[in-house]
C-alpha cells in the first residue's frame, strides 16, 4: 500500500508555480473541509487556488461553517474556467454529478466507492469513514500545522460524515480527530453544530411527520415540489431515530429532478448500493453502506409511471425500494 508520503508527492508532482487550480465540490462540512486543506497544501507551490461550489446551500449548519471557518468559496456559476489549467475534486468523483462533467481532472480524492478513476492523480478510499480524514494524513505527512480555522473545519468534515463515529468511523477517523482536537478553535466547532434548523426547517419537518408512511419498519415521505433539497436530509436523518425503523427515505422534486434521500442502520443491504439498484437508470445514485442519495430525471420516471404527481411519485419511490431494500444482511 502506498504511504501517504508518497501519495502526497504523487499529488504534488501534477502541479507547478505557475498552476491556476480551481477545486470544485458538491458543498457540504466534510467537502468544504477538504477543498480548504487542498488550498493549505498547494498554498506558496502554485500560483492561485479557487475553491467553486455547484449545490445551493441552505442548511444553517453549513453556512455557519463557511462564515466561521471563512472557507472563501464561490459559486461555480460566477467562475470563468477557461482561467484555470488546474482542476481538483474533493469529497466526490466526476460521474456524482453532472455539474463535474466536461473536466479534465488532475486531482480525484475521495472516499465514497471507486466509480471513476479518470484523473491523472487518484485517491479513493471506501474504508475511511470522512475525505477530511484523508487531508488531515496528507497534512501530517507534510508536517504542516493546520491553523485553528482549517483543523476546526477538518474536525466538523469528520463528525459530520461519522455521526459524531457512530456511522463508518474507522481507527483512523479517531486519530484523525484526536491530532485536529490540539489545534481546532472549539467555539467555531461548538457554534456550527449548535446552528442547525431554521423555522422553515420545523415546518417542513411538521409536515413529514404527519405525512410520513411507515411500512415494514421503513420510514418514507415525498415532499412534493420544495425549494431547499438539504431540507431531506434533516427528515432521513430525523426519521431513523424513530424507535422500530432501520431505513429511512426522503424525497423531494427540484428543479425538475426527483432528489431522494436514504439512511438505515446499517444492519441491512447498503444504501448505496440500493439507491444504484432501485434508480440508477433514472439518474445519478449511489452512497455509502449507510446513507446515500439520488438525483433523478423526472422527465425518465415519467416514461414509466406517467403520472409524477405527489401520490404517484410516492407509490414509485415506496415500490422501488421495498423491491431492492432486501432484509438485514449476514
Amino acid at each position: 500500500m502506498t504511504s501517504n508520503r508518497e501519495k502526497i508527492k504523487q499529488l504534488l508532482s501534477h502541479f507547478s508555480g505557475t498552476s491556476k487550480v480551481l477545486v470544485i465540490i458538491n458543498a457540504d462540512p466534510d467537502a468544504i473541509a477538504s477543498a480548504m486543506a487542498v488550498k493549505r497544501i498547494l498554498w506558496r507551490r502554485v500560483s492561485e487556488v479557487v475553491i467553486t461550489y455547484f449545490n445551493r446551500i441552505t442548511r444553517p449548519d453549513n453556512l455557519a461553517m463557511i462564515e466561521y471557518t471563512e472557507a472563501g468559496m464561490v459559486p461555480l456559476a460566477d467562475v470563468d474556467k477557461s482561467l484555470f489549467d488546474k482542476f481538483v475534486v474533493v469529497d466526490s468523483q466526476p460521474d456524482h454529478n453532472e455539474n463535474f462533467s466536461g473536466i479534465t481532472y488532475d486531482a480525484i480524492i475521495d472516499h465514497h466507492p471507486l466509480s471513476c478513476n479518470d484523473g491523472a492523480f487518484v485517491d479513493i478510499r471506501p474504508d475511511y469513514g470522512a475525505c477530511s480524514t484523508m487531508f488531515t494524513e496528507y497534512l501530517r505527512s507534510l508536517k504542516v500545522k493546520p491553523s485553528a480555522k482549517l483543523a476546526s473545519a477538518l474536525m466538523l468534515g469528520i463528525k459530520t460524515d461519522t455521526a459524531n463515529f457512530t456511522r463508518q468511523a474507522s481507527s483512523r477517523d479517531i486519530r484523525a480527530f484526536q491530532f485536529l482536537y490540539k489545534y481546532a478553535n472549539m467555539n467555531i466547532v461548538t457554534k456550527v453544530e449548535r446552528a442547525y434548523l431554521t423555522e422553515s426547517d420545523l415546518d417542513f419537518m411538521g409536515n413529514a411527520m404527519r405525512h410520513r408512511i411507515i411500512q415494514d419498519n421503513r420510514a418514507f415521505y415525498h415532499a412534493g415540489t420544495i425549494s431547499k433539497p438539504d431540507a431531506l436530509v434533516v427528515a432521513a436523518d430525523f426519521f431513523l431515530s424513530i424507535a422500530g425503523v432501520n431505513w429511512s427515505v426522503v424525497s423531494g422534486v427540484v428543479d425538475k429532478k426527483l432528489i431522494v434521500i436514504l439512511r438505515n442502520d446499517g444492519l441491512r443491504k447498503g444504501a448505496g448500493k440500493t439507491a444504484q439498484e432501485a434508480f440508477g437508470k433514472f439518474g445519478s445514485a449511489g452512497g455509502h453502506k449507510t446513507m446515500a442519495r439520488a438525483e433523478l430525471d423526472i422527465f425518465l420516471i415519467r416514461k414509466e409511471i406517467r403520472r409524477v404527481n405527489q401520490k404517484a411519485l410516492t407509490q414509485w419511490v415506496v415500490e422501488r425500494i421495498t423491491q431492492t431494500a432486501g432484509k438485514k444482511i449476514e
